[in-house]
């Protein structure tokens, strides 16, 4: 790829977009009172509930820290840890409707907007931004690497 194929403003609207997301994650957590760390562990809990060390793995943090993160959020109501549901020796970490309905009061306005934005798309754009925008993931996965 030659310098002349990049185009400069798609390049600098994606590192707005990074921007806006870190800024994002400091605004919530300002407004809740709470760390990155416990909005990510709530936002991936929307997906599915977790064991303790299987957070911690996901966080990039110990397993003692995982349990700390999860005690804090367990105070606050919006998770509850309970008995795995086949292995009883394992415990799994659930959010609860309290985290649920902090995660929309946060994220919802967000959401609505970009799906607002989804809708005045055409089919053929709506492809192409769902392909870039994949794309744009794999890229920053490039600098995860192995630390996820």
């Amino acid at each position: 790829m030659n310098e002349s194929d990049v185009n400069p403003g798609t390049v600098a609207t994606l590192e707005e977009l990074v921007v806006a997301v870190f800024r994002v994650c400091q605004a919530i957590g300002r407004r809740t009172g709470m760390s990155e760390v416990e909005l990510g562990t709530l936002m991936h809990l929307t997906e599915s509930p977790s064991s303790p060390g299987e957070l911690a793995k996901m966080l990039q943090v110990s397993t003692a820290a995982s349990t700390g993160i999860v005690d804090r959020l367990e105070k606050r109501g919006h998770v509850e840890r309970r008995p795995h549901q086949t292995d009883r020796r394992r415990t799994e970490v659930h959010l609860t409707e309290s985290g649920l309905r902090e995660m929309d009061d946060q994220i919802q306005p967000s959401v609505d907007a970009l799906i607002e934005l989804d809708a005045r798309l055409s089919p053929s754009e709506r492809e192409i931004v769902d392909r870039f925008l994949h794309e744009a993931i794999a890229a920053f996965d490039i600098v995860i690497g192995d630390d996820a």
